[in-house]
């Protein structure tokens, strides 16, 4: 009999093998020759053939050397961090790809001298937000404040309601983050109370800033009191505000949400995220007075949260380009989304799928626009689908819902619908 460790293709042979080959250069040797070793062994246990191998290794390599893999968001929560939050415009991905390569980011290609960093990114904010009179850019919303604090605040107090101490997620707490730059927090007021004089009394020698929080992932209701950074901004010190989510000019959907144009109205610096409401990359934004983005621009530790180049790029693409996913979500119909939803039952019913289109309620989500409901439509099948579709090509992330695993259609481009479709068949 013939031994079968000798009908197993040689590695080196099918590392000259030209669709191989291709391979190991657009994903690497190491991880190429893993998927051989697989197929090889694969042929000693007798699964497949030695004619097989070749397929067997290129159906088993990954699109791309990483292992982040992408994910269908039906969920109903268009800004779903555990997804990544807001996906990425068309425009802001082409630029992702234009700034992979060596760029002018830092040089003046008319001088031939250093130039400013970001430049397009931050003349795009301050032409987004024209009562900014400078911006900065650093690496998501947390960072912004701590820059804040730390060139504003270090050994000195920050005034802050205690209804704005919050929790931004994953068990990380604003007062800790704060309190971890050197500064002392002065709170005022109650949970659901704070009045002007609260503020007005707390300040004085030692007081950093006056920090405002958007209260951005939850809702307090009934016997309640705010106070509104115009409101603060004469007492003599910086009011600094953070609004959260990035929107940066008001919008008819979220009339409750702050924009950071109208905030500066009162605020002499607002602190946001990129990836949310704005739906461009993960960044933090410090939009405000000319002399105090310069200090916070010039501290030491600026230099310690700078963005890349391919978050400067995709920021500016964000910002000049067309509409973004996350916006286009926000403005969909829900005729439409049924419409969709409606279409898509009725072909996997043909296909004999038990699915239903029905109306369903999605969210902003990613600390925006708390409480706030927003009506959509989804398709329902059985529960069991939800843990089949995570593990489908593509991945499927849905909702359980009364028994139901629902795929809302709210946060999904009406062009990803055939994809979703070929997922559930193929699950």
């Amino acid at each position: 009999m013939n031994n079968p460790r000798r009908l197993v293709p040689r590695t080196d042979s099918l590392l000259a093998e030209p669709s191989i080959a291709a391979a190991v250069r657009r994903l690497g040797r190491n991880l190429v020759k893993q998927s051989i070793l697989g197929a090889q062994d694969q042929v000693r246990e007798g699964a497949i053939t030695p004619s097989e191998v070749v397929d067997t290794v290129l159906a088993s390599l990954p699109a791309v050397a990483a292992t982040i893999v992408p994910v269908l968001n039906a969920t109903g929560v268009l800004l779903h961090t555990n997804l990544g939050r807001a996906p990425l415009s068309v425009a802001a991905v082409d630029a992702l790809v234009a700034a992979a390569g060596t760029t002018d980011v830092e040089l003046d290609l008319a001088t031939g001298q250093r130039g400013r960093r970001g430049r397009g990114a931050i003349d795009a904010l301050q032409d987004a937000v024209p009562r900014a009179e400078a911006a900065h850019v650093v690496n998501n919303g947390a960072a912004a404040l701590v820059l804040a604090a730390t060139a504003l605040a270090a050994g000195r107090e920050i005034v802050i309601a205690r209804g704005e101490l919050v929790e931004i997620g994953d068990g990380f707490r604003l007062p800790e983050l704060l309190v971890s730059t050197g500064a002392r927090l002065r709170e005022v007021g109650t949970t659901n109370r704070v009045t002007p004089a609260d503020y007005a009394e707390a300040v004085g020698p030692d007081t950093g800033f006056i920090l405002k929080v958007h209260p951005s992932n939850f809702v307090i209701r009934g016997f309640t009191s705010s106070v509104a950074p115009q409101q603060l901004r004469d007492l003599g010190v910086p009011v600094v505000a953070d609004i959260g989510s990035g929107l940066l000019q008001p919008h008819p959907l979220l009339p409750d949400e702050p924009d950071a144009n109208s905030t500066l109205a009162g605020a002499h610096l607002v602190t946001a995220s990129g990836d949310k409401l704005l739906g461009g990359p993960q960044a933090g934004l410090l939009l405000g007075e000319r002399e105090l983005v310069q200090r916070l621009r010039r501290h030491p530790l600026a230099r310690a949260l700078r963005v890349d180049k391919l978050t400067l790029a995709a920021l500016e693409a964000t910002l000049r380009g067309p509409a973004t996913p996350t916006a286009l979500a926000l403005q969909a119909s829900a005729e439409d989304l049924m419409s969709r939803a409606q279409a898509l039952a009725e072909q996997l019913s043909t296909a004999g799928v038990d699915a239903r289109a029905v109306a369903s309620q999605a969210t902003v989500g990613g600390g925006g626009a708390p409480g706030l409901e927003l009506p959509s439509a989804a398709v329902s099948l059985a529960a069991d689908y939800a843990q089949r579709l995570r593990a489908a090509d593509p991945a499927v992330l849905g909702r359980l819902e009364k028994g139901c695993c629902l795929l809302d259609l709210r946060a999904l481009a009406p062009e990803a619908d055939a994809a979703l479709l070929t997922a559930v068949l193929n699950c």
